[in-house]
């Protein structure tokens, strides 16, 4: 498996539902069909694109040290990272100054102080008007401050987990793997909106025993399309775009590719490909098997499309102008002054934008990074150029070196 087939996440899960209540349909009346050719897709210039282009070094320090960024979140005064290497969640101000870590050390269970408990990942929660950083082992859920103090630590199996997203009016939420009972039976579904207590609609009912019997590749995941008061939804093997909004979910948009890069039409029902999934992709490396990163900001939808192969020259990140059809290769976009010719993503050159993509969009801005060895291979490469740096980049290039933290890019994205 090479290096960008690591990276990935891989589910096991089957395709058989069972639907024990009423199950709303997803409109479709509004649906816009995309015929999408990312080999006809042309290359721009940043400034084309972004009217805001931030480096933001992450402070490096013997304890601050990590690899990738696996999950990022951003507060008013904090980015929070978790890091995947580490196994560790580390908190940096705004300007990239090293805060707090979390890690194992911090979560040794009482009953034996020398266990060293694993976690994947966090969550933010409210709890008042404290927002808390959560974390969860497979014991316990802990919960922390923005100064890694440890807050309080209850059961797992007492604390109820929900993934959900609020909208402008926070009374209405959606819910991710929802367990809806009715009476003796239950299903879960992957979407539910609520009004407070109240559901209002739930979609695509499963059982949790097709986590057993096939092979899923990717995972289910909710976009900020660019406002508060809708989401985009994007499922595996799946090309469509679902759009959440607070009363339903409807199908926004169907995306179709040349048959060179697209799955079978039989590829969901077809017994031929069930549990073989992972082995066909890796025969037929150049198929995409999902979507991800898919925003809308005005008439640019930005999405990328995954696929078990890494080719430097693919074009597999996006920018179609929904107005003019005209299709932007993000692989592609120039370096210029704006970004003092440096480019946005190390997409084509290295391998963090292929992995990861967007960690974030919050507020207008695009949120991605890249490794400080792209970082200063870039720079050599810009030389001739006579680059202007800010002078956090400046600074950062005079103490800093090609193994430092990497380094998060704010994009914001121009409005038509």
């Amino acid at each position: 498996m090479n290096k960008l087939t690591s990276t990935l996440f891989i589910f096991f899960l089957t395709f058989g539902i069972t639907v024990y209540g009423q199950v709303a349909k997803v409109d479709s009346s509004t649906m816009v069909t995309l015929r999408i050719d990312p080999e006809n897709a042309k290359g721009a210039t940043v400034s084309q694109i972004f009217e805001e282009v931030e480096f933001i070094p992450l402070e490096t320090t013997k304890e601050s040290l990590f690899g990738s960024i696996s999950q990022l979140s951003a507060t008013k005064d904090h980015f929070v990272i978790y890091d995947y290497d580490t196994k560790s969640v580390l908190i940096f101000t705004k300007n990239g100054k090293f805060h707090a870590k979390i890690n194992a050390d911090l979560m040794k269970s009482e009953e034996d102080s020398k266990n060293e408990n694993s976690f994947y990942g966090f969550q933010l929660v409210n709890s008042g008007k404290q927002e808390q950083i959560m974390t969860r082992t497979s014991k316990y859920v802990y919960y922390f401050d923005f100064n890694a103090k440890l807050l309080q630590k209850k059961l797992s199996k007492d604390v109820k987990y929900e993934q959900f997203n609020t909208f402008t009016n926070p009374d209405y939420l959606i819910k991710q793997r929802y367990l809806k009972t009715d009476g003796k039976d239950s299903t879960y579904h992957e979407i539910a909106i609520f009004n407070k207590d109240k559901e209002i609609a739930t979609y695509f009912p499963f059982s949790l025993d097709r986590y057993k019997n096939d092979q899923y590749m990717g995972s289910s995941k909710i976009y900020n399309s660019g406002n508060g008061n809708d989401f985009f939804y994007g499922r595996p093997y799946d090309f469509n775009i679902y759009k959440i909004t607070p009363d339903k979910l409807s199908l926004a948009y169907r995306l179709i590719f040349p048959a060179s890069v697209s799955l079978p039409k039989d590829f969901m029902t077809n017994e031929t490909y069930k549990n073989k999934r992972l082995a066909y992709f890796q025969k037929n490396d150049q198929l995409f098997y999902s979507l991800s990163d898919t925003y809308k900001i005005d008439n640019l939808l930005f999405l990328k499309m995954r696929s078990w192969r890494f080719d430097k020259n693919k074009k597999d990140a996006l920018i179609y102008n929904l107005s003019t059809n005209e299709i932007t290769s993000i692989k592609d976009i120039e370096p210029d002054s704006l970004s003092s010719f440096l480019p946005i993503t190390d997409a084509g050159a290295f391998y963090d934008y292929q992995n990861r993509g967007i960690h974030l969009f919050k507020d207008q801005n695009f949120y991605t990074s890249y490794s400080s060895l792209a970082m200063f291979t870039f720079k050599e490469q810009s030389a001739g150029k006579n680059p202007h740096y800010t002078t956090v980049l400046s600074n950062y290039f005079k103490t800093q070196n090609k193994k430092s933290n990497p380094v998060l890019i704010r994009l914001k994205p121009k409005k038509n």
